[in-house]
């Protein structure tokens, strides 16, 4: 059985998903960011694939993109920073990026390093439905790889349900119309949203990311989802830090406790 679904056969509520862009805030910190998150108590990392334009984030991720792109991380970089990475990371590893870099390097290709190196699954925001059911999807679940799609506070019931029927992993719920990083508090409109869709009973868990930071917001995303993603406050604190292991371990016990 894939790791995310035993994730949240195993753990109902409360999941942390941690973001992280690859390469940064130095080439080889790929490993070392991800042990810490691991032992800071995080229950999914999601490393994040450079790219020169990614249009759905923020300054926060939008920078540390480019700081990794001139660090010269790239698709096979990533990969061969991954080998081995099962002998000490055991919770779920998802692999979120735009479709650009990931089509040039060849989807099947892709799919295959993932199996490989040991990736669970995969974000791809920029994705479209038909595409990934036509072209995709056969492949994916070759692979062993669960897919994610995203719903925002504009997006239909129609449509969400379609989404519930086309995930294997669990939902991105987009918790606001606009750009990644760290928003203050959650407000009642997006209250309003987390209500409605928990209301549709999906088959799918769901995690709600964008905006959240801290303990406050992690734990009230908690109250409408199974959990939260946080990336740019994530995303600061290391690129903030003079000791990763140290200050990752401290911000993600600062957010669950």
């Amino acid at each position: 059985m894939n790791r995310i679904h035993t994730l949240f056969e195993t753990k109902k509520a409360r999941v942390l998903s941690i973001y992280f862009t690859a390469g940064f805030p130095a080439l080889e910190d790929t490993m070392s960011i991800m042990e810490a998150a691991q032992a800071g108590g995080a229950d999914i990392i999601e490393i994040g694939v450079p790219y020169s334009d990614p249009v759905a984030d923020g300054p926060t991720i939008q920078d540390s993109n480019m700081i990794a792109l001139e660090n010269g991380i790239s698709l096979k970089k990533i990969f061969d920073q991954l080998k081995g990475f099962r002998a000490k990371i055991h919770i779920p590893v998802v692999m979120m990026g735009y479709l650009n870099p990931i089509m040039q390097y060849g989807m099947e290709e892709f799919c295959k390093k993932c199996k490989e190196v040991g990736v669970d699954g995969l974000i791809l925001p920029d994705l479209p439905m038909q595409q990934y059911q036509d072209d995709y999807k056969g492949l994916f679940e070759q692979y062993g790889l669960v897919n994610t799609f995203l719903i925002s506070p504009q997006t239909s019931e129609e449509r969400i349900r379609e989404i519930d029927e086309n995930t294997s992993g669990f939902i991105y719920m987009v918790s606001s119309h606009s750009i990644t990083g760290a928003k203050t508090g959650i407000s009642e409109e997006q209250i309003a949203y987390f209500e409605r869709v928990k209301a549709m009973n999906l088959k799918n868990p769901r995690l709600i990311g964008f905006g959240i930071s801290d303990s406050e917001t992690f734990s009230k995303a908690s109250e409408y989802s199974n959990g939260a993603i946080i990336g740019s406050a994530f995303i600061k604190t290391v690129k903030d830090s003079k000791n990763l292991t140290e200050d990752i371990q401290k911000y993600i016990q600062s957010v669950i406790n």
